[in-house]
């Protein structure tokens, strides 16, 4: 149980890599607070599914794009469970098109649910975490298409590229706290943001991969268990692609 006695809060944890996550938290021995946004059914299927191999999770919403809602929700996790150990960073969404036809609802729906969410919920934990004293994890999913971009995302790309300057830039701040601040960029998974594209898009996609396939979600979450143990102690403001070798 490499997690055992820790407490994880994994936003956005109703589904596909969140969803994963959660799980594999739960199955090394973390209590974890499965937070959603919409999927008030996905998300209790997913702390029971928990419950059912011998975790111990609950669901809680929250819109964690809203400072308030995040320090709620960081608020109602140490109110369940005591503490809070690990915070993993997954909320995202996307709204793709090229830029000349791009809404403002548009950017600002994507910055403020994959970039300004990670503002709040790290804010909101820190204190609590440094209170503790016991060190800490923070793990934020950024995508390689933050460090190699994409046309028609712009907005998806430009709140993936602000991830990894916000991890360093923590990492830095709490390095004298062990509290480790690290990033995951994933390339392509069969979640629901990947389920838009078209056959051919997938086809093209597919052929940039040097591994010839695209990732399961577990592959994702594995790493997340790891760099929230205490095995990855020594590793703090680093971007860690999963994606097949395709960024390479």
């Amino acid at each position: 149980m490499l997690l055992a006695d820790k407490v994880a809060l994994v936003t956005g944890a109703s589904r596909g890599i969140g969803r994963a996550i959660a799980v594999d938290l739960a199955a090394n021995g973390a209590k974890v607070v499965v937070n959603y946004h919409s999927s008030a059914a996905a998300a209790e299927e997913t702390a029971a599914a928990i419950a059912a191999a011998g975790g111990e999770a609950i669901a809680l919403k929250a819109d964690v794009g809203d400072l308030g809602a995040a320090q709620a929700l960081v608020k109602d996790t140490v109110a369940a469970y005591g503490q809070i150990d690990i915070l993993v960073n997954n909320a995202g969404t996307t709204r793709d098109t090229l830029l000349m036809m791009m809404s403002e609802n548009d950017w600002d729906t994507v910055i403020n649910t994959n970039l300004k969410s990670m503002f709040n919920c790290c804010k909101a934990a820190l204190r609590p975490m440094l209170r503790r004293k016991q060190g800490g994890r923070i793990i934020n999913i950024s995508s390689v298409v933050g460090l190699v971009g994409q046309g028609g995302q712009t907005n998806y790309a430009a709140s993936k590229a602000g991830i990894i300057g916000f991890t360093k830039s923590l990492a830095r701040e709490l390095s004298t706290r062990s509290i480790t601040v690290n990033a995951i960029a994933p390339g392509y998974f069969p979640t629901a943001l990947t389920d838009v594209l078209s056959e051919e898009n997938k086809k093209q996609a597919l052929a940039f991969i040097p591994l010839g396939r695209f990732g399961q979600v577990e592959e994702v979450a594995y790493l997340v268990t790891f760099l929230a143990s205490g095995r990855a102690a020594y590793i703090t403001g680093e971007i860690i692609r999963v994606d097949g070798g395709l960024a390479m």
